[in-house]
């Protein structure tokens, strides 16, 4: 042996090199993302599906009866949220078939994804139609309005992107459903 091999300076343990770290961080990162999504996969509910799907189906028809007579009576909506204040405005536009006496309106805002953030109200409108009512907190989210009369014969429905959109145009929805 010669002595200058015996003369170099002594190898490093392997901790001390960045190789090993480099190649493990790659699985490590894999195991703590998968364990996330395993979290989050069997802690959260399952909202996309609905259980009684039939029933919903059926209930297709009924639904688009109330469309059209919103669309007779010559409803619209207009739906906005202040968040300085706190309140969600809005004005129910009525058309020439519809009574101008004020009536209770039912409003449902449904979360685009979690059922137990949905925000249901009773409104009272004033002979105009304009109505305001506190409302603490939106979530910027994508929301489902409907908006129903008191005896349930009519409704309004659209989406709302808050805060993309500052309001909200609710219409009634004519589209005919396809028959297979």
């Amino acid at each position: 042996m010669s002595v200058s091999m015996l003369e170099q300076a002594p190898v490093a343990p392997w901790w001390k090199h960045r190789w090993p770290w480099l190649l493990m961080a790659g699985p490590v990162t894999a195991v703590i993302v998968g364990s996330t999504f395993g979290y989050v996969a069997f802690t959260r509910q399952d909202a996309l599906v609905v259980g009684d799907y039939y029933k919903q189906g059926k209930a297709i028809n009924q639904d688009l009866r109330r469309d059209h007579r919103a669309a007779a009576l010559g409803l619209s909506a207009q739906l906005g949220f202040d968040a300085s204040r706190g309140m969600l405005v809005g004005k129910l536009q009525r058309g020439a078939g519809a009574s101008t006496q004020p009536e209770k309106l039912f409003l449902r805002l449904s979360h685009a994804t979690l059922p137990e953030k949905d925000i249901n109200l009773v409104v009272q409108p004033d002979a105009n139609g304009v109505f305001e009512l506190n409302l603490p907190l939106l979530e910027s989210s994508r929301w489902v309005v409907l908006m129903e009369g008191e005896q349930r014969d009519w409704r309004l429905a659209g989406s709302w992107i808050w805060p993309k959109q500052a309001a909200v145009s609710l219409q009634a929805d004519l589209s005919e459903p396809v028959d297979k």
